[in-house]
């Protein structure tokens, strides 16, 4: 009897641990975001990105999204595409613009898994502004103040990181409020 109580102590101790080390990840959207499942299977959890979605779908990038990686994709809310012109979601996510929506969604993804941590280390080790390319080929200038990243795409928007290190099994998510956008 005493081993069988031993066994089940034990087994509740290593649940709890798994329990807690899928916590560490914060939620997005009022979803769980879990580490071990890819940046769009926790994408389309997040009641906060169904437009991002809905454009990752359109532009066609669900499978590299899905990929091995690693990505850091700056994911912008769906607030941050309402507050586009009028009219400029609609417009992107028609078939014959494809290649503009690509433009605009890659110029959100890293070729990294870059922790707040790190991206913070970097605009220390770079006087207080990191420059970083995107896989789409835009540039963007990264600071931050206090414990806030801040992120200046081609135009001169800058969206800040409302929520940091979503863990992902192929690389991170960082939640934005504004959505990057490239030069012309």
């Amino acid at each position: 009897m005493k081993t069988i109580l031993r066994t089940l102590a034990v087994s509740a101790i290593l649940l709890s641990g798994v329990s807690l080390a899928q916590a560490e990840n914060p939620m997005v959207g009022g979803a769980a975001m879990m580490a071990d499942k890819n940046i769009v299977e926790n994408a389309v959890n997040s009641a906060d990105h169904t437009t991002l979605v809905a454009a990752v779908k359109a532009a066609g990038l669900v499978d590299t999204l899905m990929g091995e990686g690693p990505f850091t994709v700056f994911a912008p809310t769906n607030e941050a595409f309402a507050a586009l012109p009028e009219g400029t979601v609609d417009t992107l996510l028609k078939p014959e613009n494809k290649e503009q929506l690509t433009k605009v969604l890659t110029c959100h993804v890293v070729a990294a898994d870059a922790m707040s941590a790190a991206i913070m280390k970097m605009v220390d080790d770079d006087s207080g502004a990191h420059p970083v390319k995107t896989v789409g080929g835009c540039m963007l200038n990264v600071t931050y103040k206090g414990d806030k990243i801040m992120i200046e795409d081609e135009t001169g928007g800058v969206a800040n990181v409302t929520i940091a290190d979503v863990d992902q099994s192929n690389g991170v998510i960082h939640v934005i409020d504004k959505v990057l956008l490239p030069k012309g």
